[in-house]
């Protein structure tokens, strides 16, 4: 795929997602009742001690598919997107992670494979992900020790869900971009791309 496909194709992307805010109210109608609306949250609840250049926290959660995902596993082979979302089966959260299988083929382009993470047992990961549809990434449980990971990133929001947060971390396991974002808004996807384009295929 030529660097023209990547912008053209991130160019749809970032249109597409600026739509979801209106996907997320009707998501959140009667007529979908699967849909839970949680109505306006505050906007971040939490403060990270960590920033860009900081070594990533290691971690081992069980993800849907019955096996288990860990940062180490990618090591020296892939950049990875940690996508900590707050909670299944909500209109925001059920538009994001879609929105990465759009954009499959330009992370995978990057070298680069997307974590996501919520603080939902696996039984309520698998009926919600199975709802949206098969994801090609691995959706990984951080029920218990409840938030755990959630917390050594610095995102576990006083509820006991986690922030909408994107956390970039290079091959070396270093990270290099971070986007603790209004829970309310999803994160602009382009954004995401530059800063991997930016990482390059080293």
């Amino acid at each position: 795929m030529s660097d023209k496909t990547i912008l053209l194709k991130t160019f749809f992307l970032g249109f597409v997602i600026a739509l979801a805010p209106l996907w997320a109210c009707w998501a959140s109608t009667p007529a979908d009742s699967s849909i839970y609306d949680p109505g306006n949250l505050k906007p971040m609840d939490t403060s990270t001690s960590l920033k860009v250049g900081d070594i990533a926290p290691g971690f081992s959660l069980p993800n849907i598919s019955g096996g288990s995902v860990t940062l180490d596993q990618y090591r020296n082979t892939k950049n990875v997107v940690l996508s900590f979302v707050p909670a299944a089966w909500t209109p925001v959260c059920s538009q994001q992670w879609p929105g990465y299988n759009i954009a499959r083929d330009i992370f995978e382009k990057l070298d680069t494979v997307v974590i996501g993470i919520s603080v939902d047992n696996i039984p309520t990961l698998h009926a919600w992900t199975q709802e949206m549809g098969a994801l090609w990434f691995p959706v990984a449980s951080d029920f218990w020790p409840h938030g755990l990971v959630a917390g050594k990133f610095g995102v576990l929001r006083s509820d006991g869900v986690s922030e909408r947060a994107l956390f970039l971390i290079d091959k070396k396991g270093v990270i290099r971009y971070i986007d603790v974002h209004d829970i309310n808004k999803m994160p602009k996807l382009e954004n995401l791309i530059k800063a991997l384009e930016k990482l390059g295929n080293n």
